[in-house]
């Protein structure tokens, strides 16, 4: 797996260094920043299924890997 950085501290994922230690990432366009992901690889909730080609910058996409610090 790449290395991956992560600026969100208050990211259950979020490392020393700003590390991403998820298993997996998940990444989204925004206009689907609220969908439902009901597979999971590593523990962590993604979508193989569908592909979109609407993300022209990378304001237009979202992490939805991100889950808060308890």
């Amino acid at each position: 797996m790449p290395e991956v950085k992560c600026s969100v501290a208050n990211c259950h994922y979020w490392g020393e260094g700003n590390h991403c230690n998820a298993d997996a990432i998940m990444v989204e366009i925004d206009e689907h920043w609220d969908k439902k992901l009901d597979e999971k690889i590593g523990g962590e909730y993604v979508d193989s299924d569908h592909q979109d080609h609407s993300a022209r910058i990378s304001k237009d996409t979202c992490c939805h890997t991100f889950k808060p610090k308890h």
